[in-house]
C-alpha cells in the first residue's frame, strides 16, 4: 500500500502522528509529509493539530475523499469532467489495471447501449469499475446483476426505495404500473415508462478469451443531485425524490462496498442471484421482452444463472438472455 492510501486509512481512526506513521510504514517523515501535501492538493484538507494530522470534517467528492474510509479494495481515479468514465476504465483495463473505479462529476460524451445518449451533467454519480475477475465469460452477466443490486442498495440507504427491472434498470415508484426499459443497460433517463422512473443505468463491457474474462468494466450512472429539468420526462433523480441532495461520497462508497461484498471474489458470486431476486420488481409480473428473435410475452417467474429471465408463456417456459423488457398492466396489454 502506498503512503498516501496508508495515511488515509490511518486518519479514519482519528488524528495520527507523522513520526509514528513513518515508523509504522517504514518510510521517512518526508514521505509522510509529501503524502499529506498530495492529499491537500486533491482538496482533502488534512489538518495539523496538536495530536497530529487529522481528517477534514468534509472529505469532499474527490479521489482522496472517496477512498477515505472506503471499505472496498478499490483505487479511485477522479475527474471533474471527462468524456466517458467507461472509455477511460477500458483504457486502464487494457493496460492491466484491476480494481480501479473511474469517477467523474460530469461526463460530456457518455453513450449508452446502441449508442443512445447518456445524460450525465454535474451532480450525478458517474462511475466505471475496471476489474479482472477470475471467471469464464459465461458468468460475466452476473456482474451486471451485482451492479444493479449494489446501486439499488445505495439508493435505499440514501432513503429512496429503489427496485430493479430485469436485468439492471434501477427505478423508483410505479411498482404497479408499466415500464419499458432497456434490458442491457442504458443511460439514466433513456427509459423508464409510465409505471416507474429511471434513477440509474448500467452498462457492462468486457474482453475475454474462450475460457476466461480478461477484463470487465461495470459502468454505473446515477441521477443523484440532478435538477429534474435536465433529465428526460421519464427519469428522476435522488434529489427530486428526497427533496434534498444526497451525500454522493457516501453513496458511491456504499455502492462500491456492496459490489465488492457480492462480486469481489468468485466464491461470493452465489449470493448475487438471491440478492437480485429480493430487489426485483419484475418477478411475478406479466412482461413482454423484445428479443432479436421476436417478442416473448408471459409471466416472469424467476431468473436463472447467469441472469436469464424465465417466462411462463401460453406456449410453455421460455428463457430470455437479452432484450428490452416491459412490465405489462394486465393480460390484455
Amino acid at each position: 500500500m502506498d503512503t498516501r492510501r496508508a495515511l488515509l486509512d490511518a486518519l479514519v481512526d482519528g488524528p495520527v502522528s507523522g513520526p509514528a506513521l513513518a515508523d509504522d510504514l517504514g518510510v521517512s517523515r518526508a514521505a509522510v509529509w509529501k503524502a499529506v501535501e498530495s492529499l491537500r492538493e486533491e482538496g482533502f484538507a488534512v489538518e495539523s493539530t496538536s495530536e497530529g494530522y487529522a481528517a477534514p470534517d468534509d472529505p469532499g467528492y474527490s479521489a482522496a475523499g472517496l477512498e477515505f474510509g472506503l471499505g472496498a479494495p478499490y483505487e479511485i481515479e477522479y475527474h471533474d469532467r471527462i468524456a466517458s468514465t467507461n472509455e477511460r476504465a477500458r483504457e486502464l483495463a487494457a493496460e492491466g489495471a484491476d480494481g480501479i473505479a473511474v469517477v467523474a462529476d460530469e461526463q460530456t460524451g457518455g453513450r449508452g447501449r446502441l449508442d443512445r445518449e447518456w445524460v450525465a451533467p454535474s451532480g450525478g454519480v458517474w462511475l466505471s469499475l475496471a476489474i479482472r475477475p477470475d471467471v469464464p465469460p459465461a458468468r460475466a452477466p452476473l456482474f451486471t446483476l451485482a451492479a444493479a443490486v449494489a446501486t439499488a442498495d445505495a439508493c435505499r440507504e440514501a432513503g429512496v426505495d429503489a427496485h430493479i427491472k430485469w436485468p439492471n434498470d434501477v427505478l423508483v415508484g410505479g411498482l404497479g404500473g408499466e415500464t419499458d426499459g432497456d434490458a442491457d443497460g442504458d443511460a439514466p433517463g433513456a427509459s423508464g415508462g409510465r409505471g416507474g422512473r429511471k434513477v440509474a443505468g448500467i452498462l457492462t463491457e468486457m474482453e475475454g478469451e474462450a475460457d476466461r474474462v480478461s477484463w470487465l468494466v461495470a459502468g454505473i450512472g446515477v441521477n443523484a443531485n440532478i435538477d429534474p429539468g435536465a433529465l428526460p420526462a421519464d427519469a428522476t433523480s435522488l434529489q427530486e425524490v428526497l427533496g434534498e441532495p444526497v451525500d454522493r461520497r457516501r453513496f458511491a462508497a456504499t455502492l462500491l462496498e456492496r459490489f465488492a461484498a457480492l462480486a469481489g471474489t468468485s466464491d461470493r458470486m452465489d449470493r448475487i442471484l438471491p440478492a437480485w431476486r429480493e430487489r426485483a420488481s419484475t418477478l411475478g409480473r406479466r412482461v413482454r421482452v423484445d428479443t432479436p428473435n421476436g417478442p416473448v410475452t408471459g409471466t416472469a417467474v424467476d431468473v436463472e444463472p447467469p441472469g436469464a429471465l424465465v417466462i411462463e408463456t401460453d406456449d410453455g417456459t421460455r428463457r430470455v438472455h437479452a432484450g428490452d423488457c416491459e412490465h405489462l398492466r394486465d393480460a390484455g396489454d
